[in-house]
């Protein structure tokens, strides 16, 4: 299953209701992580960011005061998980065990000049464990 930003495109934030319609099942991830993030890890900063709408859509990001640690991309029936890793934080997380498809992303992370960049993708409620594990890990490093 593949992933297309489902605000791909829109010239003006989406709202609630439609990220939720758009997430579908997924919507109830989607805040738990939120929620999760800001009761556990005490970051709670969000703003939404349509850089080159056309082409990469909307993203919220989870700011602790003003560094980004976590970007979320909504798409149809799924949504999208990016941070960036400073070379300590990676180093933590392929040392972690975490499963397969998180191991097998973090060992190709492509290298930027900000740091390296993760992409994974939550269909379902067991794919959220490694994310907490990765944002714990970027909190820390």
């Amino acid at each position: 299953m593949g992933y297309t930003n489902a605000f791909l495109g829109r010239p003006k934030q989406p709202g609630d209701d439609e990220v939720v319609a758009a997430l579908g099942p997924t919507a109830k991830l989607w805040n738990e992580f939120i929620d999760w993030m800001a009761k556990e890890e005490g970051v709670a900063g969000q703003e939404w960011k349509g850089i080159c709408v056309n082409k990469y859509g909307w993203s919220l990001r989870l700011k602790q005061k003003s560094r980004n640690i976590v970007y979320l991309g909504p798409g149809e029936g799924c949504f999208m998980v990016s941070f960036v890793l400073s070379d300590k934080a990676l180093k933590a997380a392929k040392e972690a065990q975490l499963p397969k498809t998180a191991a097998d992303a973090l060992a190709t992370a492509p290298r930027y000049p900000e740091g390296n960049g993760l992409r994974l993708i939550v269909h379902r409620a067991g794919d959220l464990r490694a994310i907490k594990e990765i944002a714990s890990i970027k909190l820390a490093n």
